[in-house]
């Protein structure tokens, strides 16, 4: 969990050889910073070793904060969380700013969600409902097409009155499922749900499978990915866009007989990529899948 492996890297990157600190505060980390040349770089160790840092605990913050003069986040991916690195510096730093990578991150997001070329598709995936709620909340105001997959479609079949075998489910969420269809359905929004799926007796990469229509899921059978025809649906509903972001996997694609729809997705929105469509994906587990399939320079 150290960071020294970073050292000879990031020395490489910047041109000059980084000191590594072998912690994050108190006083022989305070005297490496004292004696730093101008134009110098120290790394600190990693913060997580301090339990602190996630508890995002204030004096921790101060003590991390009392090192610098001033706070640049350019760590797009972390910036979300409110830690003592991330947030609690900030409450002890003036100016604490956005990186250059941060600042064009946001431009794209903030650009391609509030003022999409459209038609503006949004494909939805990840095992629960409860977790993407306020993205799918937030993308029925603004988007043309919304794609849903991954484990959370089967709560949407359930609150649909279809029997979902032994698929993944959040039963406290059936009345919410209803009423994000019945407000897609208000603001015109195109929501589309897999209408075929490849089912598995049990959740392992050597399970039986079949594929069967979404409403005939067969008892103690569960969902893993979209099937053929559900690919074909989506990408000619992807065919139509100008604008499209991808959160989330669309089945289990760790296992690779139930990765064919997220790799198909990860195809599609590469080869859209190449026609001047403006995609985006964002997500630890879709950016996996996209580098696994080898698009993500696409």
């Amino acid at each position: 969990f150290s960071l020294a492996p970073l050292v000879p890297r990031l020395s490489e990157f910047l041109g000059i050889q980084v000191i590594k600190a072998d912690d994050v505060v108190g006083p022989e980390v305070e005297k490496l910073v004292s004696a730093l040349p101008n134009g110098n770089v120290v790394l600190l160790e990693n913060v997580r070793f301090y339990k602190e840092e996630e508890k995002n605990d204030p004096e921790f913050a101060k003590k991390l904060a009392s090192l610098a003069d001033l706070y640049v986040n350019d760590a797009f991916g972390t910036a979300h969380r409110a830690h003592a690195s991330t947030e609690g510096v900030t409450k002890f730093l003036k100016p604490s700013v956005a990186g250059f990578l941060l600042q064009k991150e946001l431009d794209y997001l903030v650009g391609a969600v509030s003022n999409p070329k459209r038609p503006f598709a949004a494909i939805i995936g990840g095992s629960k409902v409860s977790s993407k709620i306020g993205v799918i909340e937030s993308l029925l105001e603004k988007c043309d097409i919304l794609l849903l997959g991954g484990g959370m479609i089967f709560t949407f079949y359930k609150a649909q009155g279809h029997s979902i075998g032994s698929s993944l489910v959040e039963d406290d969420k059936l009345e919410l499922a209803t009423s994000l269809l019945r407000k897609a359905k208000e603001k015109g929004v195109s929501l589309m749900l897999p209408f075929d799926l490849v089912v598995a007796d049990k959740f392992a990469p050597d399970a039986s499978s079949q594929v069967v229509p979404a409403s005939a899921i067969p008892d103690a059978w569960m969902g893993l990915d979209i099937g053929p025809d559900s690919i074909s649906a989506f990408s000619s509903a992807l065919e139509t866009t100008q604008t499209v972001i991808w959160n989330g996997p669309i089945g289990v694609f760790e296992f690779d007989k139930f990765a064919v729809g997220t790799k198909a997705i990860a195809k599609k929105l590469a080869e859209l990529s190449g026609k001047g469509v403006t995609t985006i994906v964002g997500g630890g587990d879709s950016i996996a899948a996209v580098e696994k399939v080898g698009v993500a320079d696409s």
